[in-house]
């Protein structure tokens, strides 16, 4: 079922002299401007109940409506996926994403994804942007995502975005043992020889900050919890790169697995059957779009993750021993 806005507001007389589509902007704050100003051209947003332009001044006292049904952006199919669901209600739809499912629809994905699952549990989001996804985490990545239900939410939760002002923490396992937490902040934008890949561009790079601090350090590896201040494509992978902690079983920054040195068969036949980034989306706070209530989600690791530590506990314990010996 299309989502369908009606809206009014009178124009107040200190915005005299504005333009139509700046005042339609401040009145009507829940929605972009460049959706605003798609709504005055189309004919669906008036003044006094007659279209007007952009660009025409207003006196003031003036009263501007709004009346539209939203037109279906996807062009996807809609999927009976299973979704593990943490959270819903009208306006947005909290997931707990598992490995291997891809988000968007892409060359080589053109369905079986997350985007497909969503449309068919929630037909609302045919007439929202992207489904209603205003954020990712990659294919292999686990965790906590929030999808907006409605127009007004997915603006909303762009908005937090922009700000920085929603919540993501994340748990990692990374090569090598750290001293300690720290932050990264370095750019991040395309690899400039393998298109596939995001690197650290101190030039052309976009703004990246990434904190993290420790859990639990093993004989080899370290267990981490980082938080995002920005959501740049692979961020986490390639800033642990970056500082020479790649995680453990990424396929694109963590180079050719090497086995460490004196660890237990157990703990080889973990490392090589670990075919993904060791990464998981924990928790994810946010500021709800229509209430405005402030909300908190905390999801467990996924089971492979959880064994993963298991296996780097006994490792652990066993050269202890042995050094005690």
């Amino acid at each position: 079922m299309a989502e369908r806005i009606v809206k009014e507001a009178q124009v107040p007389f200190e915005y005299a002299n504005q333009r139509f589509d700046q005042i339609a902007t401040e009145l009507f704050s829940d929605f972009s401007r460049s959706r605003i100003q798609s709504w005055i051209k189309d004919g669906v947003l008036l003044v006094n109940g007659v279209a007007a332009k952009p660009k025409e001044k207003l006196f003031g006292g003036e009263m501007i409506t709004l009346d539209v049904e939203l037109e279906e952006q996807s062009d996807h199919d809609a999927q009976d996926i299973p979704l593990d669901i943490v959270y819903e209600d009208e306006h947005i739809l909290v997931i707990n994403k598992a490995a291997g499912v891809v988000v968007h629809p892409a060359a080589g994905h053109q369905d079986g994804t997350l985007l497909n699952a969503i449309l068919h549990h929630a037909p609302e989001t045919a007439s929202v942007p992207r489904a209603g996804i205003v954020h990712r985490l990659d294919k292999e990545t686990t965790g906590l995502m929030v999808v907006a239900k409605t127009l007004l939410a997915q603006t909303d939760l762009v908005a937090q975005l922009q700000e920085r002002s929603m919540g993501r923490e994340y748990e990692a396992v990374t090569i090598g043992v750290m001293t300690g937490g720290g932050m990264v902040d370095e750019p991040i934008g395309r690899h400039p020889h393998n298109r596939q890949k995001m690197a650290v561009e101190p030039i052309h790079g976009k703004d990246a900050v990434t904190h993290y601090r420790l859990i639990k350090r093993y004989h080899h590896h370290t267990h981490i919890r980082l938080k995002l201040e920005t959501g740049r494509t692979h961020q986490i992978r390639v800033h642990m790169a970056f500082i020479q902690y790649p995680l453990v079983g990424d396929p694109q920054y963590a180079g050719r697995l090497k086995m460490p040195k004196g660890c237990s068969e157990e703990l080889q036949d973990a490392l090589r059957s670990f075919k993904r980034q060791a990464l998981h989306a924990k928790r994810l706070e946010l500021t709800h779009p229509a209430t405005g209530e402030w909300m908190e989600w905390e999801v467990g690791l996924p089971q492979d993750m959880q064994h993963l530590l298991s296996v780097l506990e006994n490792d652990l314990r066993d050269v202890a021993d042995a050094d005690f010996i």
